[in-house]
């Protein structure tokens, strides 16, 4: 493609518009070939990417902030971002970002709706709740969680407030934000995301399966449990008595290179976590681990079934409580990962 072509592309972060294109000297015909040739990629109506740029970006972060880019480009209303599109910006997690919709919200309107491709909010907020991200007009972490909660509800928002306190928001700002909307639609789900909310779920994966976790009804559960074994820390996701859950993310056998934790390949790094298992089960613990599918479906209540079966052949072994010696050293460890948001 042209130099001039390509140079609009790289001054908008990755996109052009039908009328940017328009003022070079490109006519809609000759652009219409590209997109039907494959060259362009069309992220919404009238505003385009290469081929090249789109195969590269990542399908759950930058093709999604992508298409809210774009939404502001063609957007000719006064708006912010808000819900799933400002947590992109943010850097919240969401449990489907790749399927998310752009969504705005608008004050001085009435109701939702959604208009080419764009959800439209009319809400009430302040200057004070908003941020600039990317030069895009975007509602602050506290409000977007509650506002993933009171649409999406309870399991989105538990995410979302599990990941506004790994980021350093405290409680008592998540708090804030819902305090006001006591009669909006949804603010139950926000309330109780909140209060159930822990920053030692680390990734999506961690919430998901906490969540799942209490409702089994075992008891309290510890996220980000300490255990020292064949001569190394380790920090288990979840622990309830004497039986921990790890959830396995894909994010653990991918390569730094390609967005992972693995410094090896797949194969060391299921070896790694093999031994792991088994120096942290050899201190007296037992462990169950949870995937992706166990949260969805018919296989959750599979994944129920098979966890309280592990918790009880653990508590017949161990006994409800956690050893002594345990506790002890979990006591002198706690609070080394990072502190906890009040």
């Amino acid at each position: 493609m042209e130099s001039r072509f390509l140079a609009a592309v790289a001054a908008g972060h990755g996109l052009v518009t039908a009328t940017q294109l328009s003022v070079l000297g490109f006519r809609p015909r000759r652009v219409a070939v590209w997109v039907r040739s494959g060259e362009l990629v069309s992220v919404r109506r009238g505003v385009y990417t290469t081929a090249q740029l789109w195969s590269e970006w990542d399908q759950f972060r930058d093709r999604p902030l992508a298409r809210v880019r774009a939404a502001h480009l063609t957007l000719t209303v006064p708006h912010v971002f808000s819900h799933d599109s400002a947590a992109l910006l943010l850097g919240l997690p969401l449990v489907r970002p790749e399927s998310a919709d752009v969504h705005v919200t608008r004050s001085h309107v009435h109701g939702s709706r959604i208009r080419y491709g764009v959800r439209h909010h009319g809400a009430a907020y302040s200057r004070h709740d908003v941020v600039v991200v990317d030069d895009l007009p975007t509602l602050d972490i506290p409000r977007t969680v509650a506002d993933l909660a009171r649409t999406h509800g309870y399991r989105v928002g538990l995410v979302a407030a599990d990941g506004a306190l790994q980021l350093g928001v405290t409680r008592g700002e998540l708090v804030a934000a819902y305090a006001p909307m006591s009669c909006w639609p949804g603010v139950t789900a926000a309330r109780s995301a909140v209060e159930d909310a822990d920053p030692g779920a680390e990734s999506v994966g961690d919430t998901l399966a906490r969540e799942l976790v209490a409702e089994l009804g075992l008891g309290p559960i510890e996220t980000q449990f300490p255990v020292l074994a064949g001569g190394g820390l380790y920090w288990c996701d979840l622990r309830v008595g004497c039986h921990l859950f790890e959830f396995d993310g894909r994010v653990k056998l991918r390569s730094v290179d390609l967005g992972g934790v693995a410094d090896e390949g797949a194969e060391q790094a299921i070896w790694d976590e093999r031994k792991r298992q088994q120096q942290v089960c050899a201190e007296g613990l037992g462990m169950s681990r949870l995937t992706w599918n166990d949260f969805w479906g018919t296989a959750r209540e599979r994944a129920k079934r098979r966890l309280l079966a592990e918790y009880a052949v653990t508590e017949a072994r161990f006994g409800p409580s956690l050893a002594v010696r345990l506790e002890e050293s979990a006591r002198r460890l706690r609070g080394r990962r990072y502190r906890t948001p009040t």
